[in-house]
């Protein structure tokens, strides 16, 4: 049985390790890494509509997200490019400095087009944006998996997940806030600065000590090792393709769902104010509480159980928004509706992102996890961007959020599968296994 399987003994045990440095780093590392998301997401679709554009177009824009799920392209250069001035200190804090730069000025580069007058260039702003907050993720998550121990895996992700809805609930509160009491110009400049936390986190913790670096070797040989080396390691695992699978599958019903939120808000008429109370504010509280109890489950009942146990949650979470839309404009309906989806995706963050996080290999911790996560999401956003505006069109919102549930049983089904197989353990990589030197060293 590998480390992240295992339960605690104790409630108290589940509960002690989020004051821990490693976590605390993870939280700040989560807030940065959610802001770019809102910004280009939710934040942006409102801004669309309120701007009088298509939902077909509002929808379209979703696609600017793909540059997450295609961040494996590139993922390799943050593994085996040294940066020149900052290397001295080390590969992932000196990444971590950069990026983090690069998405403050996306940022701030979005505030200053008008969707209105010329569609295009937002469009390029958006692009821009994705691409850098993509990239911020890539050296986010290996720096984050790094610092953690084995046994930190689920206390790490649940911390992430909080830092993830913190940053983007945040973000988005504060820019409906603003734009709607001054302008969305003023809105996206004041969000950019959601970017600082994880670079004062990477240099107050400093370079993770279980990274093993590939840059400061200086050879070509090497560089070629950071571009093909993440897929040759995980591909040769036992039943990697049907790991990969469930990666793929696993949240289709979700994402294609979560990106069209707004859509059904702004057309069952809810206001800018009301859509930060219950979406960003009931929604923010619920997934606090369903990263606490995700944390406690994971604890209790381990990876494998935890995993099945959110799946199915956010199996119905999908079919609360059906019911919202058939029953129409509900405060208490809406607050319901987010309140259950964030619970379970709460709940889902700590475990799901706990064994994805453990897939990973130590050697290519940021280009192997940026596979992974961008395999998890590339087929509902794909969906979201070229058809899920002309299915609400055509089939109406009650249908089309039927339609996610379903998506969401063939997850479940091969994730119980792969459990009764042993493929769960068998899949887990050295991020999930090896302990950092100093740790080795103690135990000895």
């Amino acid at each position: 049985m590998t480390q992240v399987a295992q339960g605690t003994k104790s409630w108290l045990d589940a509960l002690r390790p989020y004051g821990e440095r490693a976590p605390l780093a993870a939280l700040a590392l989560g807030i940065s890494s959610g802001f770019p998301f809102a910004m280009i997401g939710a934040n942006l679709a409102s801004r669309l509509a309120q701007d009088g554009i298509d939902k077909k177009s509002v929808t379209a824009f979703s696609l600017v997200l793909l540059a997450y799920n295609f961040k494996w392209l590139w993922a390799w250069v943050i593994e085996g490019v040294q940066l020149p001035v900052l290397h001295w200190l080390g590969q992932r804090v000196s990444w971590m400095l950069l990026t983090g730069i690069l998405v403050m000025a996306a940022v701030v580069n979005l505030a200053f087009v008008d969707p209105s007058s010329d569609i295009m260039a937002t469009v390029r702003a958006a692009i821009l944006l994705g691409i850098a907050g993509a990239t911020f993720d890539i050296i986010i998550d290996g720096y984050r998996i790094e610092i953690l121990k084995p046994e930190q895996m689920g206390v790490g992700a649940g911390m992430s997940q909080y830092g993830w809805r913190i940053g983007a609930a945040a973000a988005g509160a504060l820019g409906l806030v603003i734009a709607q009491h001054w302008n969305w110009t003023i809105a996206y400049i004041v969000c950019a600065g959601f970017a600082l936390p994880a670079m004062i986190a990477a240099l107050v913790v400093g370079e993770p000590e279980r990274h093993h670096p590939i840059a400061s070797r200086k050879s070509g040989g090497e560089l070629v090792q950071a571009i093909i080396g993440p897929f040759v390691d995980f591909f040769r695992r036992k039943g990697a393709l049907l790991v990969l699978l469930f990666i793929i599958v696993h949240k289709i019903g979700d994402t294609l769902a979560n990106l069209t939120f707004r859509l059904l808000f702004n057309d069952l008429g809810y206001t800018n104010d009301e859509i930060a109370i219950y979406d960003v504010g009931v929604g923010f509280w619920a997934l606090l509480a369903g990263i606490f109890v995700g944390g406690i489950l994971y604890a209790r009942l381990g990876l494998k159980r935890s995993v099945l146990i959110s799946l199915i949650l956010m199996a119905i979470s999908n079919f609360s928004f059906a019911g919202l839309a058939a029953a129409g404009k509900s405060n208490m309906g809406m607050a319901g509706a987010i309140g259950f989806e964030n619970f379970a995706s709460g709940i889902g963050g700590v475990a799901v992102v706990a064994y994805f996080s453990a897939l990973c290999d130590l050697r290519f911790t940021a280009a192997q996890y940026a596979m992974i996560s961008a395999a998890a999401s590339i087929v509902g956003r794909f969906l979201t961007g070229t058809t899920a505006g002309s299915l609400i069109e055509r089939f109406g919102y009650v249908d089309f959020y039927l339609l996610t549930t379903a998506l969401a049983v063939p997850g479940i089904i091969l994730f119980w599968l792969m459990m009764r197989s042993g493929l769960i353990d068998a899949s887990v990589g050295s991020a999930g296994r090896e302990r950092a030197p100093t740790d080795q060293a103690a135990d000895s």
